[in-house]
């Protein structure tokens, strides 16, 4: 039947590389470490680079591939696992998309994600902590002074951030920080003290 399915509607390259993956080979791909482009560094979780990241972070972020929802996921599941000994009362915050680009899309994947995630290890999730200021352009076409100045004061916190609790931001590909640093500077002038950004994919 799927292959009847693809016949009439071919899927995409991602869609199809995404389907045909194995959750062990993805995580096989994970080797988590710590990118110095915020203050804390950030920690990256997945290499951009490879084909199969690629092709999850693409089908979740535009289609919402409930595939790559799932292996993401199990990506963050992973590290949240080895990690959560040095967490104080986690909470994980998704970074926030502006409200067109919510309303167009349908859903925010980073939130998707953490939310799988965070129901695995039993982590609170606050989406709504973080809100954008303003819409801003899309990141991928900008050079990296740009990238700074398009997200300076992109974000604010909704709320007083808990100075007790680690505050774990999380956004799906960071490349320069720009968008992860706003968010970090929302969340520590609203209180936050233990703040780890942290990338699906750098």
């Amino acid at each position: 039947m799927m292959r009847f399915f693809d016949f009439l509607f071919p899927p995409r390259v991602d869609e199809n590389l995404v389907r045909n993956l194995a959750a062990d080979a993805f995580l096989a791909e994970a080797a988590p470490r710590l990118v110095p482009v915020t203050r804390p560094g950030t920690v990256a979780l997945l290499p951009f680079s490879t084909a199969a990241v690629r092709a999850a972070i693409h089908e979740a972020k535009y289609h919402g591939n409930r595939r790559a929802f799932a292996l993401l996921a199990a990506a963050l599941t992973d590290y949240l696992c080895d990690a959560d000994e040095g967490f104080r009362n986690p909470v994980i915050v998704p970074v926030p998309l502006g409200r067109a680009r919510k309303r167009e899309r349908g859903f925010n994947q980073v939130e998707e994600i953490a939310r799988r995630a965070a129901k695995k290890v039993g982590i609170a999730v606050d989406a709504e902590l973080l809100t954008r200021t303003r819409e801003t352009v899309s990141q991928v076409s900008l050079p990296r002074a740009a990238r700074e100045e398009n997200m300076r004061g992109g974000f604010r916190a909704a709320q007083r951030a808990d100075p007790a609790r680690t505050y774990i931001l999380v956004d799906d590909v960071t490349t320069t920080g720009a968008t992860l640093q706003a968010a970090v500077d929302a969340l520590a002038d609203a209180g936050a003290a233990h703040i780890v950004p942290l990338a699906l994919a750098h």
